[in-house]
């Protein structure tokens, strides 16, 4: 069985690269295509319809949905350039890895930027209904189409959101504190008390009494003045205290999205 692959390039350069890197693979690819706005059934203003398929007509699985469809053609209308190829069920994976590390290009991010600027592929039923809910394989897409004996199966996959809802880690805001010193000017007053030795010599003129009968001995008198001065102190007393801290409290928010999942019309 075999799976058609499709990638879309910025350039035609890394196109053609790509296709070497396809044959040079030890895959099993055929029919490898680039196709650009100078391919057959290029349409230069309008999309594909089942009564013209422009330039996937010459593309044998060309069975995308007409979103991915619609999505190819504006690439190549903005300069792109589209490789699609043959490639057996067994080799795809390898096959798309091949053109991924190609250079090629990211249609799903592509197609945002798109519509982020106001591109929007044409609505269904608008003049541009699509070949089928049936596809090939991009670089970064999982439709296929295969061949049995002769036979062809289409394998359409059902694709279904789920809403995954995780929580992370914000910034809320928050509280610096900072601790620093200051000085300021302190006057106190101290009493101090300062001795002062004085020596007077006094005329006196009175008889020697007895008690200084001995007074033709020598004698010395020692007398020291003192004073006092101020010592200045510092002791550190906590006088206040500012306390840090946290709390957290939960809360239950509603989350309200949509989800998508694609569906089959069978005509």
């Amino acid at each position: 069985m075999s799976s058609t692959i499709t990638a879309l390039f910025d350039n035609r350069a890394d196109a053609e690269a790509a296709k070497e890197r396809l044959k040079a693979a030890r895959v099993d690819v055929d029919h490898i295509h680039i196709h650009d706005k100078t391919s057959a059934g290029y349409n230069a203003t309008g999309y594909s319809t089942h009564q013209d398929r422009g330039m996937w007509d010459s593309i044998k699985h060309a069975f995308l949905p007409d979103e991915d469809r619609h999505t190819y053609e504006e690439g190549v209308r903005r300069g792109g350039v589209l490789l699609t190829a043959d490639v057996e069920d067994a080799h795809v994976d390898e096959a798309v890895k091949v053109l991924e590390d190609a250079n090629s290009v990211d249609i799903d991010d592509r197609s945002s930027e798109w519509r982020s600027s106001g591109w929007d592929h044409p609505a269904a039923g608008a003049g541009a209904a699509g070949l089928g809910a049936l596809g090939g394989t991009t670089a970064h897409d999982t439709n296929r189409t295969h061949d049995l004996d002769g036979e062809r199966e289409e394998v359409v996959p059902i694709v279904e959101e789920q809403l995954v809802v995780g929580k992370r880690d914000v910034d809320r805001g928050g509280v610096r504190v900072r601790s620093y010193v200051t000085e300021t000017p302190v006057h106190e007053q101290i009493r101090l008390r300062n001795e002062q030795v004085h020596v007077e010599r006094r005329a006196v003129d009175k008889p020697l009494s007895a008690a200084e009968g001995d007074a033709f001995r020598e004698r010395t008198i020692d007398m020291t003045a003192t004073g006092e001065e101020a010592v200045v102190g510092k002791t550190a007393r906590v006088v206040e205290e500012v306390v840090v801290s946290k709390t957290a409290e939960e809360h239950v928010e509603e989350i309200d999205d949509t989800v998508r999942r694609t569906d089959v019309e069978i005509d």
